[in-house]
C-alpha cells in the first residue's frame, strides 16, 4: 500500500506450523538430539535476543554497531547510488538504520525474516521513520530458497545486508551454499555486507553466551516454552538446563539443552525421552578469521573488497563482490 511518499508491503511466506512440528519430531527423533536454531525466534525469542544484545557481556552488537558507524560514508561509498538493500534475518532492523540515513538515495530495503510479528512491527516503524523509503517486508526462511518480490524504484545494485554474525550458525559448506543462494537472488552485480565474529580469547566468547543476568539461557530454554505452547507439548523446562561453551578444534561457540534428569515427554502426541545429562544441540556460533571468512566468500563466488574491524579485532564487517 502506498501512503505519501511512503510504500510499505508485506508478503508472508513463512514456514508454517507443520513445519516447526516435523523439524521437532525429526531433531528430537535423532541422535544425538538436535533442534534448529532458526525456530528461536518467536516473539518472545525475539525480544530475549534484543535483549541479549545489551548485556555487558555480550560485545557483538556493540562493536558491530561500531563498526558500522565509523564506517559509514565508506560503506556507503562502496554500495553506490539507488541501491536495493536485502537484509537477511533483519530482526528490529536496528543496525540497517545507520546505513540508511549514509546511502545516498536508497530505492528500497527489503527486510527478510522468519518470525512474523516483530517483522511487521520492525517494518512499519521503519517504513514511518524512513517515509521516502520502499519497505517490502517479506516473512521467509531465508536459509531456504525464495522469491524476492519486485523492487521498484531507480536502477542500483541490489546489496545483501547480513549483520550480527549470524553466518557463523552455517557450518563452513553451509556459508558457501547460502552465499551462492544470495548470488543468485542479487544478480550478476549484487554485492553482500555481512557482519563475521573473529577467533579471540575464548574466555571472552565463553562469557558472552553465559552472561551473569541469564538472559542467554532464558533464549535458549524458551525454545522448550514453544514447543509446549505450539505443538502441545509437556516438557517441564525447569528440568533442562543452557550449555554453552567454545569448542577451540572447531573454532565455534556450542550451545546445547541438557536434561537435568531422566523423563519422558509428549510433543504433538509423540513420546520423547531423555537421559540424565543427555544434551540436546541448538546452535553452532562460527568464529573466524578475517582470511578463514574470506575465503569462503570466494567459494561461493564472492571477491573480498573492503573489511572493516574494531581496535581490538574482536568483530569484522565484510563487503564482497561478485567476482
Amino acid at each position: 500500500m502506498a501512503d505519501g511518499d511512503r510504500a510499505f508491503a508485506f508478503h508472508d511466506l513463512a514456514p508454517d506450523e507443520e513445519s516447526f512440528r516435523d523439524a521437532v519430531f525429526a531433531g528430537l527423533g535423532h541422535a544425538p538430539k538436535t533442534l534448529p536454531c532458526k525456530f528461536f525466534y518467536d516473539a518472545r525469542g525475539s525480544a530475549l535476543f534484543e535483549e541479549i544484545c545489551g548485556v555487558p557481556e555480550y560485545y557483538l552488537t556493540r562493536t558491530e554497531i561500531a563498526i558500522l558507524e565509523q564506517n559509514a560514508g565508506d560503506i556507503a561509498a562502496r554500495i553506490g547510488r539507488h541501491c536495493r538493500l536485502i537484509e537477511f534475518g533483519s530482526g528490529a532492523s536496528i543496525k540497517v538504520r545507520i546505513l540508511l540515513r549514509a546511502l545516498d538515495a536508497p530505492a528500497a530495503y527489503v527486510p527478510v525474516d522468519i518470525s512474523r510479528g516483530p517483522l511487521q512491527q520492525a517494518a512499519g516503524q521503519l517504513a514511518a521513520e524512513f517515509p521516502r523509503l520502499t519497505v517490502i517486508a517479506v516473512c521467509a526462511d531465508y536459509t531456504r530458497p525464495f522469491p524476492l518480490p519486485p523492487l521498484p524504484g531507480p536502477v542500483g545494485a541490489r546489496v545483501g545486508f547480513f549483520p550480527g554474525s549470524t553466518v557463523g550458525n552455517f557450518e563452513p559448506d553451509g556459508v558457501v551454499r547460502f552465499l551462492r543462494h544470495c548470488a543468485e537472488l542479487l544478480g550478476p552485480s549484487g554485492a553482500m555486507l555481512v557482519g563475521v565474529d573473529l577467533k579471540k580469547d575464548p574466555a571472552i566468547l565463553n562469557r558472552a553466551y553465559n552472561d551473569a543476568a541469564g538472559v542467554n539461557a532464558a533464549f535458549n530454554l524458551n525454545l522448550l516454552t514453544r514447543i509446549n505452547r505450539e505443538l502441545g507439548g509437556d516438557l517441564d523446562v525447569g528440568r533442562f538446563a543452557h550449555v554453552a561453551f567454545y569448542n577451540a578444534e572447531l573454532g565455534r561457540m556450542e550451545l546445547y539443552l541438557e536434561s537435568r534428569a531422566t523423563q519422558r515427554v509428549t510433543i504433538a502426541g509423540r513420546r520423547f525421552e531423555f537421559a540424565t545429562g543427555e544434551r540436546v544441540h541448538t546452535e553452532n556460533s562460527y568464529k573466524y578469521g578475517v582470511d578463514e571468512f574470506g575465503a569462503l566468500a570466494a567459494r561461493a563466488g564472492f571477491r573480498p573488497v573492503d573489511t572493516w574491524t574494531d581496535a581490538h579485532r574482536l568483530f569484522s564487517v565484510h563487503y564482497l563482490r561478485q567476482a
